[in-house]
């Protein structure tokens, strides 16, 4: 059977990597040598809907379904990783929590200004002790009087220094396990609140990931995301679909490898002929287009189940596992087949290579989703 996108999930696509050839691409590397998010991007990015895709309309949003937010990451992806990877956490995890456990009055005070680029959006649940074992973390939120007071340290924050809304995840009792952890709206500027290390990032180094401290940070008991203790349950629902962001960007990244692999393939000559030529070479191509063809199914069948409002907590694991280490195998082919040239920073399989192994590792590990495949398995 043969997935068939509909015409304006194919415009979509389209479109957006007609954005990012014009707009990313050309600056990709001096962003990735810069290790900064280029701030000035943020206009374009709300103007074309990017940062609103799954806020509804009437919240401002584009309202896009599953697979056609799918398509616009791995357009964005096949472009600059950083940039996609800004744009997925800033839909799929800050957003989309907000979506999802949100007062009316959050919906509309937040989600109009994400949408529109005045805020970015951050999703803050990993701590320096808590990573794949999310349950594990220390932040604590005291109530005291109509306010909730957070203390706690934050890391690998995605838009973490940039952000103008945080979603914070936090304990509110220490001793009641993972039915204790609740959500939070933070804005920027809330006192007690700071960024602290800026991380510099093996990859995707054109987005911005730090550390966030909170120290004594009052928030109005207004402000916590969803009913108490929910958030750890919320949390999971937000990787599920989170996930789905990720293997869209492995699967551009992989793209953007065997497109130049082709490209190089066909004008590099050895031993008197290109070396598209030379059967090493070709099967290293066929199992990179087999296997990306493979990843885009598994994205697709998973955004599909959750358009339908299906579960589709096996099929997104599935899909981010095989879609990010099948990139990963496509870009390391990439640069073997590259060479020497491969190697250095004047091609984009360098970049790429780099870019591609924090799918393998961001909204779980590998090993975290095979822990998930094998349970529903086994279930």
């Amino acid at each position: 059977m043969r997935f068939e996108y509909t015409e304006e999930q194919r415009l979509i696509r389209e479109t957006i990597r007609e954005f990012a050839a014009r707009e990313l691409r050309p600056h990709a590397r001096r962003w990735d040598a810069e290790g900064r998010f280029p701030a000035s991007l943020v206009p374009k990015l709300a103007g074309l809907g990017l940062l609103g895709m799954v806020i509804p309309q009437e919240y401002g949003g584009s309202g896009l379904d599953p697979v056609a937010f799918a398509l616009a990451i791995e357009a964005v992806a096949w472009a600059d990783g950083g940039v996609a990877l800004t744009v997925a956490s800033h839909n799929s995890l800050c957003s989309g929590h907000i979506v999802l456990a949100g007062s009316e009055r959050q919906k509309r005070t937040y989600l109009p200004r994400l949408v529109s680029g005045e805020a970015l959006g951050a999703w803050a649940l990993t701590e320096p002790g808590s990573g794949s074992d999310a349950k594990a973390l220390v932040t604590r939120a005291e109530r005291r009087g109509d306010r909730w007071v957070l203390n706690g340290t934050k890391v690998f924050v995605t838009q973490g220094s940039l952000a103008g809304v945080y979603v914070i995840l936090a304990r509110t009792d220490p001793e009641g396990g993972h039915r204790s952890i609740s959500a939070f709206i933070v804005e920027r500027g809330t006192p007690g609140l700071r960024v602290g290390k800026h991380e510099d990032k093996l990859g995707v180094r054109s987005s911005d990931t730090a550390e966030i401290v909170l120290e004594d940070c009052a928030v109005p008991e207004e402000q916590m995301l969803g009913a108490p203790g929910e958030g750890y349950r919320n949390a999971l629902h937000v990787l599920e679909r989170a996930r789905i962001g990720i293997g869209a960007m492995a699967l551009g990244l992989g793209r953007a490898a065997l497109e130049a692999s082709l490209g190089y393939a066909r004008e590099r000559r050895a031993f008197g002929q290109p070396i598209a030529e030379f059967q090493a070479i070709q099967w290293m191509l066929a199992d990179m287009a087999t296997e990306l063809d493979a990843a885009e199914l598994l994205v697709m069948e998973a955004a599909y189940r959750a358009s339908l409002g299906q579960p589709y907590q096996k099929e997104s694991a599935m899909a981010k596992l095989y879609a990010s280490e099948a990139a990963a195998r496509a870009a390391s082919k990439a640069v073997q087949i590259h060479g020497g040239y491969g190697f250095i920073k004047d091609y984009p399989v360098e970049r790429i290579y780099r870019d591609v192994k924090l799918c393998e590792i961001g909204e779980g590990t590998s090993e975290v989703q095979r822990m998930l495949i094998a349970k529903e398995a086994l279930a």
